[in-house]
């Protein structure tokens, strides 16, 4: 990608002179790089190919690269803004997603004092499985299955092999439970944290510490070159 060394609000003033669109408004990590694109159109044309003109006009016009996944497209009925920001309006579609990656399994098996934790991730009805081995060390666990999502993870995406598990637990929030991660992304000299949580939901707990994990970094992937 580019050096993002321009106006944020020129690139919207840029994005909303497509024809479909009637408002942009970006979202910019520490570094100033869009990690969320929020487009309002009309529904005259099919989300996916918005994306497509929104990535073109990027590139071409800011030599920016914009990842289709941090792209949310919301289609109005009337091409107006919604009524809280503008006096009418229907959400009629929403964000392209095809190749949001999910958790889909999530195991550990023990054998004396060792133990093995297995991770699916599923991307477009593709699955792959990611394995980590360590000992029943109490709190290993826990980071056994981070690894074990990081190895799925980079089965579907290379530049997940930058990508290294610092910590992942569990804590209480009230009357609630949350897994929490955190994963250093190598970008030498550099090293940068990314910290992702998800709540403990029926699947239990492992599966939100790998759900965890992809909070931390299913959006800043997408920038890895």
């Amino acid at each position: 990608m580019g050096d993002v060394d321009v106006d944020l609000a020129e690139i919207e003033r840029e994005l909303s002179r497509i024809p479909e669109v009637t408002a942009v408004r970006l979202v910019t990590d520490q570094f100033d790089r869009p990690i969320e694109v929020h487009v309002l159109a009309t529904p005259v044309k099919h989300p996916k190919q918005l994306v497509r003109d929104i990535q073109s006009v990027a590139k071409v016009s800011f030599d920016m690269e914009l990842d289709h996944r941090v792209i949310s497209v919301v289609q109005l009925d009337n091409g107006n803004l919604p009524e809280a920001m503008q006096g009418g309006g229907v959400a009629t579609a929403t964000a392209v997603d095809d190749d949001r990656i999910t958790v889909s399994t999530v195991s550990t098996s023990r054998s004396g004092l060792r133990c093995t934790a297995k991770v699916g991730l599923l991307r477009a009805e593709i699955e792959e499985i990611g394995e980590a081995d360590g000992t029943v060390a109490s709190g290993n666990i826990n980071l056994l299955v981070a690894r074990a999502t990081l190895d799925a993870l980079s089965r579907h995406d290379p530049r997940a092999g930058r990508l290294d598990v610092e910590g992942a637990a569990l804590q209480h929030l009230g009357t609630r439970s949350f897994a929490t991660a955190s994963i250093v992304l190598l970008s030498p000299p550099y090293e940068e944290v990314l910290l992702g949580s998800a709540p403990v939901r029926s699947a239990g707990p492992e599966d939100a510490i790998a759900r965890a994990v992809l909070d931390a970094t299913n959006r800043r992937l997408s920038f890895v070159v």
